[in-house]
């Protein structure tokens, strides 16, 4: 399919009728690939791809699509989303911790999320609302976390109808197309649309470190990293674990004492701990030099 033709005449609402009517997901496959829509298998009520390359090996060859799904017939069915199959999807979270659909609508009143081709109603009870793609611009995947909505463009995939997924609790759920617009789909801005979630916030006020003697303890260094905000938790993360390695404390105690306190404050284990061994890596060597090496004070601001 050219990406130049790509406002959807395989998307039509044709195919995706025939896409929610078909009896199992080998079927639906094919036909999405007969269509010119690039797909590949998943596990059987998961999300993980079962191919070595996941979206990468997303493919229109029915030949190799009907050959997954003999392998694997109770796979799951995915597609890469952006470029590779003129879609990009918004996705609408709903969590324990949260739900989208707040967010997804003051969006919709802003006018940012109209033109949508179809919804697709996720396990979880969330949406995904698909658009079609813009043609030779590139639209990246993102995620506002705090508004429970992602997006799902360029480098993403998306698992769809009529796949089945096991929940948190053990209860199954399916991926069911429940709006097919009548009108003709338009692309949506991404950017503005996640400027709109997740607008920009000013730099955090800055001041000097503290000096050597007026140096914080452990403790008062977790509890200040627990309470950084949003747009200042990997700084003062960072900040905090050079204090660390400065006061002599070793990696791991400074993984134990300070990961807590940067998750309570949002961020992953992962970003947490490639922020304090960053902190590691150019602070230690520095030391090692002696006050020669010139370690100027960061300035933010300090407990």
């Amino acid at each position: 399919m050219n990406s130049s033709t790509r406002d959807l005449p395989a998307w039509s609402a044709t195919l995706l009728a025939d896409l929610t009517a078909a009896p199992d997901a080998g079927t639906a496959a094919l036909r999405l690939a007969r269509a010119g829509v690039p797909v590949f298998p998943c596990v059987s009520l998961g999300k993980e791809p079962l191919t070595r390359r996941g979206f990468l090996d997303a493919s229109t060859d029915a030949s190799r699509v009907r050959n997954w799904w003999r392998r694997w017939p109770q796979a799951n069915l995915a597609m890469p989303t952006g470029a590779p199959s003129g879609i990009v999807v918004v996705d609408v979270d709903v969590h324990a911790s949260g739900s989208g659909f707040d967010a997804f609508e003051s969006a919709r009143s802003a006018g940012l999320v109209d033109g949508w081709a179809s919804m697709v109603r996720t396990p979880s009870g969330g949406l995904h609302a698909c658009y079609p793609s813009k043609p030779g611009v590139s639209q990246r995947c993102w995620q506002v976390p705090r508004r429970h909505v992602d997006c799902r463009a360029d480098g993403g995939y998306v698992v769809l109808p009529p796949s089945r997924v096991t929940q948190p609790g053990g209860a199954v759920g399916e991926y069911r197309v429940v709006s097919i617009s009548d009108h003709r789909p338009t692309s949506i801005d991404t950017a503005a649309l996640r400027q709109f979630l997740d607008p920009a916030r000013p730099a955090p006020s800055l001041r000097l470190l503290p000096s050597t003697a007026a140096r914080s303890t452990p403790d008062r260094l977790a509890t200040w990293v627990s309470t950084r905000p949003e747009g200042a938790r990997n700084q003062g993360l960072f900040w905090a674990a050079c204090r660390m390695v400065e006061d002599g404390h070793d990696l791991g105690a400074s993984l134990a004492v300070l990961g807590d306190a940067a998750r309570a404050a949002g961020l992953s284990d992962r970003e947490a701990e490639t922020t304090i061994r960053s902190a590691y890596r150019t602070t230690a060597p520095r030391l090692q030099r002696g006050p020669a090496s010139g370690l100027a004070p960061m300035e933010v601001e300090g407990p």
